[in-house]
C-alpha cells in the first residue's frame, strides 16, 4: 500500500495539467516514470522559437489524443536539464514517442493530423490484424496508404514481412489478413502475398519461389520495395521528406506552387497542380513502377535543387539515383497533359537533357548558390541588420590589413633614407 501510494504521488509530482489544454508539464521526476505506459513529450526551451511556433499545434495534438492512452506532455530542458541529458536532447524541439524502454524520435512534418497518425500508430502493434469484414473498408476510408500480409503467418515472407513492418512503423500501416476479407476487393495472386493499397488500388510484391527461398535477398527486395511504395500517389515534398523520397530509387515528378501563410494558392498554380495529379492517377499502372508524383509548395526548396530562380508553377522531375533533375524546355503553364506524358516517356527513355548531379563544380556551385540566396533574403529582410552583420567585419578586416600594408611601407622608406651627419671642424 505504501508503494502504491509513494508511485501515485511520484506521477503527481512530475505532471502538472496547464489549464489552457491538455498538455502535461513534466520535470524532472520524468525519468523515474518514463516507463509507465506511452508518452508522446515535446523537449523545448523557452527562447527557442520554432518551439514556440508549434506550441498552439501542440495543443491541438493533445487536445485529439485526450481519450487515448496515450499523454501529451512537454518538459522544459533549461530548467530540467537531467531530462534533457537522459534522453539525449540535442535539438529544440525534439519530439518523442516513449512506450517503455522503446524511444522513438519524430521526423515527420510539425502539423497536428501526421503527429496525431504517427502517434496513434506508435501506440500500437508493428503489425495488427483484421478479423471482421467492415475492418478493410474502413481502411480505405482512414488511410491514405498500408500494406497487407493475406495468407498463413508462418514461413519467410511472414518473418521479414513483420520484421519490416517494425521498422517503417513510424512512416505507415501495416495490418494481417485472411482471404475471406480481400476475395471480393482484390484479387490475390498467391496463397501467401504482401501488397499496398493507395488510391483504391492494391499493388503486390513479387516474391518468386527463388527469392523466398533466399532470405537475404528477400529482405533487401521487401525493404526496398516497402520504402519506394509506401508513399501516395501525389504526397507534398518538403524538406523533412525529401531526403527519404531521394531513396525510393525512382523519378520524382514534382509540381511547384507557392503557398502563402494561410497555405493558399492561386487559380494557376492549383490548375496546373492538378493536371499533374490527373496525369498519375490516369496512367498509375504505366508510370508507377519507374514514377513518384509530388508537390512542392516552397519554391525555395526546387530553386536550391535546381540552382536558378524557377517561376511558378513549374515542373521538375529528379533522378533519385545520380541526383541529376529534368526541366521542360516550354513553359509549364502552357504544357497540356499529353505534352506532360511525352516529356515523362522522354526522361524514362534518357532522351530528355539532364541538369545537376552529385560532382564536385555542382555540389561548389550549389553552395554558392545558397549562400548567396541566404545573403539576398537576409538583406530584403533587414538590410540594416545584414550590414552591420557583415558590414562590421568586413571594416576591421580592412582596417587590419591597411595598417599591416602602411606599416611595412614606412618601414621601407625609412630603411631607403641615408642618415646624413656633417662633421663639424
Amino acid at each position: 500500500m505504501n508503494l502504491l501510494t509513494g508511485h501515485c504521488f511520484m506521477i503527481l509530482s512530475a505532471l502538472c495539467v496547464v489549464s489552457s489544454s491538455r498538455v502535461l508539464e513534466l520535470s524532472d521526476k520524468f525519468i523515474d516514470i518514463s516507463n509507465d505506459g506511452m508518452w508522446f513529450v515535446k523537449f523545448y526551451a523557452p527562447w527557442c522559437a520554432h518551439c514556440r511556433r508549434i506550441e498552439p499545434i501542440w495543443a491541438h495534438v493533445a487536445q485529439s489524443l485526450y481519450n487515448s492512452p496515450i499523454k501529451v506532455a512537454k518538459v522544459d530542458c533549461t530548467r530540467f536539464m537531467a531530462v534533457a541529458t537522459h534522453f539525449k536532447v540535442r535539438a529544440y524541439p525534439t519530439i518523442m514517442f516513449i512506450k517503455g524502454p522503446y524511444r522513438h524520435e519524430y521526423v515527420g512534418e510539425r502539423v497536428k493530423d501526421e503527429m496525431v497518425n504517427y502517434a496513434l500508430r506508435m501506440s500500437q502493434p508493428a503489425v495488427q490484424r483484421l478479423s471482421q469484414a467492415d475492418s478493410l473498408g474502413y481502411l480505405k476510408e482512414t488511410h491514405p496508404v498500408f500494406f497487407g500480409y493475406v495468407g498463413k503467418q508462418q514461413g519467410a515472407l511472414w518473418d521479414m514481412f513483420t520484421l519490416h513492418a517494425e521498422k517503417y512503423q513510424p512512416h505507415t500501416w501495416f495490418y494481417a489478413m485472411s482471404h475471406d476479407l480481400l476475395k471480393n476487393d482484390v484479387k490475390i495472386p498467391n496463397e501467401t502475398a504482401i501488397f499496398v493499397y493507395k488510391e483504391d488500388e492494391a499493388y503486390f510484391f513479387e516474391a518468386n519461389p527463388v527469392l523466398l527461398q533466399d532470405r537475404e535477398a528477400l529482405n533487401v527486395t521487401l525493404d526496398k520495395w516497402i520504402n519506394s511504395e509506401r508513399f501516395g500517389l501525389f504526397p507534398k515534398v518538403t524538406r523533412s521528406n525529401i531526403n527519404e523520397l531521394m531513396d525510393i530509387e525512382k523519378y520524382i515528378v514534382i509540381a511547384i506552387v507557392s503557398e502563402n501563410k494561410l497555405n493558399e494558392i492561386t487559380q494557376t498554380e492549383r490548375d496546373f497542380k492538378d493536371m499533374i495529379e490527373s496525369i498519375i492517377k490516369k496512367r498509375k499502372r504505366h508510370l508507377h513502377e519507374r514514377f513518384q508524383f509530388g508537390w512542392m509548395g516552397t519554391p525555395e526548396l526546387a530553386n536550391s535543387i535546381a540552382m536558378s530562380e524557377l517561376t511558378v508553377p513549374h515542373l521538375l522531375v529528379l533522378n533519385s539515383t545520380t541526383g541529376h533533375h529534368h526541366m521542360p524546355d516550354d513553359d509549364p503553364v502552357l504544357m497540356t497533359p499529353e505534352a506532360v506524358s511525352i516529356f515523362l516517356d522522354q526522361i524514362n527513355n534518357q532522351m530528355a537533357p539532364t541538369y545537376g548531379g552529385n560532382s564536385w563544380p555542382v555540389r561548389f556551385y550549389r553552395g554558392f548558390f545558397e549562400a548567396r540566396t541566404t545573403l539576398t533574403n537576409m538583406w530584403r529582410g533587414n538590410p540594416v541588420l545584414t550590414a552591420l552583420v557583415f558590414g562590421l567585419p568586413l571594416g576591421f578586416l580592412s582596417l587590419i590589413c591597411y595598417s599591416v600594408c602602411c606599416a611595412d611601407i614606412l618601414d621601407a622608406e625609412e630603411e631607403e633614407a641615408p642618415e646624413t651627419h656633417e662633421k663639424k671642424d
